[in-house]
Parts: C-alpha cells; sequence; structure tokens
C-alpha cells in the first residue's frame, strides 16, 4: 500500500526541508531522477527512495539499484510526493541522503589543483549553480565557508544538478583558517572583487593561474570579507568589456574557475 502524507517515514523524512532537521539528523532530500541517479552512484549515501507508482514505473533502473543496495524503496501517493518535494511541478522520485561533508584536512590530503571558496554566500541557487559550475571545470572540493548557506538546502541541492555528489563537500567556520590552510597546501589563493587591483586576463596571460589554486568567492550583495580579500595572494577583477555594471555571482565564479581549468591543462 502506498505511503500517504500522513505516514510516519513520510512525516520525518518531510522534516528535513527545515535546517535544523537536517542538522540534528545528519540527512537531507535529493529530488528528481538526476540527483537520485548520482546520489545512488555514491555507495551508502542514500537511506531510502520515495516515488509514486508512475515514476517507479518510468525510472524501473533506479529501484533496481536502490533495492542491490539495500536501500528501502517505498511506493508513496501523490500527496505524499507533493508534501516531499520544493517543485511547483515534482517529478516523482525523492531520496533521502547522508550529509556529504569531507574534512578541510581529508580534502587537501588529495592535493586538489581546483578549490572555490564560497564564502557567507547565503543564496542557495547561486551556490548550487557555483557547486555546478566548480565540479564542471574539475574542482576538487567545494568550500562552505562562515556563515555560507547549508549545502543541503533544497534549492542548492537541486541548483547543483547532481554535482553535489561528484565534488568533496567541505564546512568550515572560519574563512580566514581555510585561507591559511589552502595556502599551507601549496595553492595560489585569489578573491574575486569588481574593485580588484589584478585583472584575470593578466593572471591567464602571466601564468599565475597553471599552478594549484583556490578562488574566492562572496556573496553578491557584500562580496567577500575585508579580512579575506586581504589574505588573498591577488584580489582579482573580471574585465568588462561592454556596458554592463557587473557579472552575477554564478557568471563570475564560470569565468574564473573555467580560465583556471583552462590553465591547468
Amino acid at each position: 500500500m502506498a505511503f500517504t502524507p500522513r505516514t510516519p517515514r513520510v512525516v520525518a523524512a518531510r522534516r528535513l526541508q527545515r535546517r535544523r532537521d537536517r542538522d540534528a539528523t545528519g540527512r537531507f532530500l535529493a529530488e528528481g531522477p538526476q540527483a537520485v541517479r548520482e546520489a545512488l552512484a555514491r555507495p551508502g549515501v542514500v537511506t531510502e527512495l520515495f516515488g509514486t507508482t508512475s515514476a517507479l514505473d518510468r525510472h524501473p533502473e533506479l529501484a533496481a539499484t536502490a533495492a542491490r543496495a539495500d536501500v528501502p524503496v517505498s511506493e508513496v501517493t501523490d500527496d505524499a510526493l507533493a508534501a516531499l518535494a520544493e517543485t511547483v511541478a515534482p517529478q516523482g522520485l525523492i531520496a533521502v541522503c547522508r550529509h556529504l561533508d569531507v574534512p578541510l584536512e581529508q580534502t587537501l590530503s588529495s592535493a586538489p589543483r581546483l578549490v572555490a571558496v564560497l564564502a557567507e554566500i547565503r543564496d542557495p541557487g547561486n551556490a548550487g549553480t557555483v557547486l555546478r559550475t566548480a565540479d564542471a571545470a574539475g574542482a576538487g572540493a567545494v568550500v562552505f565557508a562562515g556563515d555560507a548557506v547549508d549545502p543541503y538546502n533544497g534549492k542548492c541541492v537541486r541548483a547543483s544538478a547532481g554535482s553535489l555528489f561528484h565534488v568533496d563537500v567541505v564546512r568550515a567556520p572560519d574563512p580566514v583558517a581555510v585561507v591559511d590552510a589552502l595556502r599551507a597546501a601549496g595553492l595560489s589563493i585569489f578573491a574575486t572583487t569588481g574593485y580588484g587591483d589584478s585583472d584575470l586576463d593578466d593572471l591567464t596571460d602571466y601564468g599565475r593561474l597553471v599552478g594549484p589554486t583556490a578562488w574566492l568567492f562572496g556573496s553578491e550583495a557584500h562580496g567577500l570579507p575585508e579580512a579575506l580579500t586581504a589574505a588573498a595572494d591577488a584580489r582579482v577583477r573580471v574585465p568588462l568589456y561592454g556596458r554592463a555594471e557587473s557579472l552575477n555571482l554564478a557568471a563570475a565564479a564560470a569565468v574564473c574557475l573555467y580560465a583556471s581549468a583552462r590553465a591547468q591543462r
């Protein structure tokens, strides 16, 4: 019999829409077949899969993958799925997943050549988009530093389009300590700011992006804290050739991360 919105396991999973419950349980929700597929590809991450009858029929391979991994597959009514989902038109599948946090020391032990640091970024859509871009550019880790958005926020998970499950996700309370650890591990630290004294094109032309690099990105509203821009090896601006006042965070991050990716290759 399909679970309803009042079934205790559905009620418990729905609580994961709140950060305090995600933090307390170490669990979060991944919505949609793409996110579920990527979550199932990491052994031990998914603890339960919810799906409507029609969605499970459309994606039998995902249900089979879950069953082979001894992950419970729970059929739910459309109303139950709607209660679990945070989108207007849910796609019928939602996985309960374990947090993916990796300690910064563990990440650095693998000698990543490209790292994105999201310093006190609050917008989950922006954070998820940067995470997706960092993955596409070949970054080894994305660090959520200081009072940053929860990487397991539903909007952030969706915006990452599955990339949340591909890169090391690090949460660190002190952004300056993160910069110190990255530098000690041999990475150059570049802070992005519209008022930077270094031009991204110049860094590229002079070969400064060839080595291991960490990019610091701040919120669109407030930018990077002064302590971080002061701690960086360079304060970098993305050149604007047209009349636009600025680039948004996700676009600027894409330009910078891909500049490093190209230089390193």
